[in-house]
């Protein structure tokens, strides 16, 4: 063991030791010291009094033997120098007696009874002086032998009673000193106890008052603080228990509120989209037939404002069906390309429009990701890139990424974004300021400020993290990283040419509750050479195909119609009428502006082909040749 070790062992133990045993310890301590002490000074007093007194004795009878001996001595009466030394030797304590001449010859020797040993005997040796000649030399010695033994056996006696005494008075003193420690701890004990009690706070905690010493008035200090300390908790555990039920009630009510406001916006967002819709299939059938300039420009200038009107409403519709659940996260393979030639399709007049370039990079990149979504988020991306950009363009590429992954970026020469608006750009209706140079009459550039609130609840939805890093007056690029795949020929040939988009002759079923989305629908089939019969309900549309001699080719139905009839019912009614009628199944296209989950997960599960309103007229053309040649190739 090192010195720090055997140093910080004692502290270790009086660390570990209760208070109880701290003041035993105290208290015995003082008192241990004391009759060690004691029995040590003693002890040894006694033992220098018995070796004072045993020289003393031995002196004077080798004195007394000396001066006897004188005349034996000086006549050498041997007889009587032996009796002198029985008798002597014969006297208590005695142990050894001896008379020598003045030569050394020993004339007398004389032992007593018993052997005393060396450490347990005294010598005193005496020179027998001629008291008739001074100063003539001694006539001899005498020796004396005093044994010590039966005072040094009293002495121990003494000792052992002396300990016995000593150990009586420690075992009065330990039950004593723990005695007065029980007294002094039991107090303090019990008050460690209601502390204890105290921080659980179950209930109200009291000591009993034990005496009128500061033990006492700690205990009464005690209580004042624990009544109060308990009054004050329960007091906040009301407050507690009244702000969680205020923060529940306001939760509740965010929650209506929310709820609330995905409804309105699904409603808004179909009532709205119903004359959009119209508005869409009027202007398109107007265009169809016109050849004047004049009246030419002025249709444009309404789809212009009509195509800025759907980007609203497509910003308002992607945000309620994120809201409600709608949209269902389906992650496929597929080149990278498809989807940028999209993007580019999309923006590259609205680029040219206002004298911006517009970059996409070709690549050979395949991804695991939902492919509508993706799109959605670039075409979301490019879509506010050049909302806020004046002068440059916008570059949109894919580049390596650690790891198997590419990360897409979409960088733009705009205004930027400083670094206080940047957290918040995500947020839903939030628009970055436009200084007044920097503003345009133009639809494009108007916004809701859902754009990027639609992309980050979309990344969410596929696991992304988009990365924004922009500077004031120098631009932003947003990016993220995709995860890579191997390319597969399957279902994608890079040289699949683009059907041509001939549906002249198609016989069209349409069924709408809304006479002017009927009527302009109509117009735009009938421009494009389409026989085509519209209805409101199931029961319109069955007197329809009664009266029609040949079944159609294609169905084109509204989600919603009145009275709570579902498009989906109508299209069932139609099955029925013409099954085992027609070799093949007559193909199906839902148009609505639903955002209901419970509604589109009914369209999910009919699998049945659906746009959403309002429809362009490129749209609906593809999708009813694209269904149309899937249905014959089915059958």
């Amino acid at each position: 063991m090192t010195q720090t070790q055997a140093r910080s062992f004692p502290v270790r133990l009086w660390r570990r030791a209760t208070l109880m045993q701290r003041l035993g310890f105290v208290a015995l301590t003082p008192t241990l010291i004391t009759a060690v002490l004691l029995v040590t000074m003693l002890t040894r007093h006694q033992l220098m009094t018995l070796q004072a007194m045993g020289r003393s004795t031995a002196d004077a009878i080798a004195t007394q033997t000396a001066s006897i001996s004188t005349e034996p001595l000086r006549n050498l009466q041997r007889r009587e120098l032996v009796r002198i030394a029985q008798s002597t030797g014969e006297l208590p304590h005695v142990a050894h007696v001896q008379i020598r001449a003045s030569d050394g010859e020993i004339l007398a020797d004389f032992r007593g009874h018993g052997d005393a040993s060396p450490e347990d005997s005294l010598t005193m040796v005496r020179d027998v002086a001629d008291h008739s000649d001074p100063s003539a030399s001694p006539l001899g010695s005498v020796l004396v032998e005093v044994s010590l033994s039966e005072a040094i056996a009293a002495q121990h006696s003494s000792q052992r009673n002396a300990i016995i005494a000593l150990l009586l008075s420690l075992f009065i003193a330990v039950v004593i000193s723990w005695q007065a420690a029980r007294w002094i701890s039991a107090p303090l004990r019990r008050l460690a106890r209601a502390v204890n009690q105290l921080g659980r706070g179950d209930r109200r905690v009291e000591v009993e008052i034990s005496d009128q010493t500061e033990i006492g008035e700690l205990q009464q200090g005690f209580n004042h603080a624990a009544s109060a300390l308990f009054d004050m908790q329960r007091g906040m555990e009301r407050k507690i228990e009244q702000a969680t039920i205020e923060l529940a009630r306001k939760n509740s009510a965010l929650e209506a509120a929310s709820v609330a406001k995905a409804r309105f916006l699904a409603a808004a967002s179909h009532d709205l989209r119903q004359p959009l819709y119209a508005l869409t299939l009027f202007s398109s059938a107007l265009a169809v037939e016109e050849h004047d300039p004049v009246r030419l420009d002025r249709i444009a200038h309404i789809q212009e404002c009509v195509q800025a009107l759907d980007h609203l409403f497509s910003e308002l519709l992607d945000l309620s069906r994120l809201e409600t659940g709608a949209m269902q996260v389906e992650i496929t393979e597929f080149p990278l390309d498809h989807v940028f030639d999209e993007v580019s399709r999309n923006f590259r007049m609205i680029a040219e429009q206002h004298d911006l370039r517009l970059i996409v990079r070709p690549t050979r990149q395949w991804v695991r990701c939902d492919r509508s979504m993706l799109a959605r988020i670039l075409n979301n991306l490019v879509s506010n890139a050049l909302r806020y950009t004046h002068t440059g363009g916008v570059l949109v590429g894919a580049r390596p990424g650690p790891g198997d992954t590419v990360r897409i970026d979409v960088w733009d020469t705009g205004v930027g974004i400083d670094n206080e608006n940047q957290t918040r750009v995500f947020d839903e209706f939030y628009r970055v300021e436009q200084h007044a140079e920097h503003q345009r009459d133009d639809g494009q550039r108007r916004g809701l400020g859902l754009g990027l609130a639609t992309v980050q609840r979309l990344a969410d939805l596929l696991d992304l993290h988009v990365v924004l890093k922009s500077r004031p007056h120098r631009g932003t690029l947003f990016s993220f990283l995709l995860p890579l795949t191997e390319p597969t020929l399957l279902g994608f040939d890079q040289q699949e040419e683009a059907p041509v988009l001939d549906v002249s002759g198609m016989r069209v079923l349409v069924i709408d509750d809304e006479p002017a989305i009927l009527s302009g629908i109509r117009y735009l089939l009938k421009s494009w050479g389409c026989d085509v019969v519209t209805a409101e309900d199931r029961s319109q549309a069955l007197e329809a195909v009664h009266e029609w001699p040949m079944p159609p080719d294609i169905v084109i139905s509204d989600l919603r119609l009145r009275d709570g009839e579902s498009g989906l019912d109508v299209l069932a009614a139609l099955d029925h009428h013409f099954k085992g009628k027609i070799e093949r199944p007559f193909a199906r296209l839902l148009i609505t502006g639903e955002t209901r989950s419970d509604r589109l997960r009914e369209i999910m599960a009919a699998k049945i082909p659906v746009l959403y309103k309002p429809v362009s007229p490129e749209q609906l053309r593809e999708a009813m040749m694209t269904i149309w040649t899937a249905s014959r190739a089915i059958a």
